[in-house]
């Protein structure tokens, strides 16, 4: 499966991580869930930087992170995600610095973490939050959770099924987003945030749908079940991704 090849490829990138990480003495932290929350008018979109990945190749080519991150911001999101990951997402841990370096919103950094100095590592770039993968993590995501928590910075806890969900609900993570792919197929399914919402939203956290989302039709038919909505391929894939972005906002 191709996820159990990228873990592999980031245990390999996690071993030569240096135990300790310098402070970021210039870090300025920015809210993803209070950005969320305050959202006025229009949709809440984060929106993802990413060049490439597994079920598409190569998205956008040449990409300018500090260019694409203010281009964006200046067109509503709400958030910037950023995918570091760099042998099947084409990332690099610095474009979170260069990203952050460009916008005031929140940046999320969004990898594959399984070891505890990518959480240091995180902040040490300048993210305000971190992804966590409940199907990654499994047992160990409390604890992931925790330590992202007293690192400074707010954990999304990705879920694509039931058990996952209670799992991530078990711990003190306010975001929850709900994968509508499958990581083990890569298959996108958008119901799966109908079917798993209910129990999130009735515990009071904040829900972000997470992937195939194509149109602004999309949008309406999933806005009654989350909060938010992480949109990376069909935003970087479009010839003026600031206008595919519009779309989605004021959908």
């Amino acid at each position: 499966m191709i996820l159990d090849e990228i873990i592999i490829r980031t245990r390999k990138r996690v071993a030569l991580l240096p135990a300790v990480f310098p402070e970021n003495g210039t870090r300025s932290h920015a809210s993803l869930i209070g950005a969320i929350r305050s959202r006025e008018s229009g949709n809440a979109v984060i929106a993802e930087i990413k060049c490439s990945s597994p079920s598409r190749g190569i998205i956008r080519r040449n990409v300018d992170m500090t260019m694409m991150a203010g281009t964006l911001a200046a067109r509503g999101c709400v958030a910037l995600s950023v995918l570091t990951e760099p042998y099947y997402f084409g990332g690099s841990g610095q474009d979170i610095a260069r990203v952050k370096s460009a916008v005031r919103i929140p940046v999320l950094r969004k990898d594959f973490v399984i070891d505890e100095r990518q959480i240091a590592e995180s902040l040490a770039l300048g993210a305000d939050a971190v992804l966590l993968i409940a199907a990654v993590l499994k047992e160990r995501l409390p604890v992931f959770v925790s330590l992202a928590q007293e690192y400074g910075l707010e954990p999304l806890v990705e879920v694509h099924s039931r058990s996952e969900v209670e799992a991530a609900l078990s711990t003190e993570a306010d975001l929850i987003g709900i994968n509508n792919r499958n990581l083990s197929t890569f298959r996108i399914d958008r119901s799966t945030t109908r079917l798993l919402s209910g129990s999130i939203r009735s515990a009071g956290r904040t829900i972000i749908s997470e992937s195939g989302i194509m149109t602004g039709d999309d949008i309406r038919e999933m806005k009654p079940y989350c909060d938010a909505f992480l949109i990376g391929s069909s935003i970087m894939a479009h010839e003026r991704p600031e206008k595919k972005l519009e779309e989605f906002v004021c959908a």
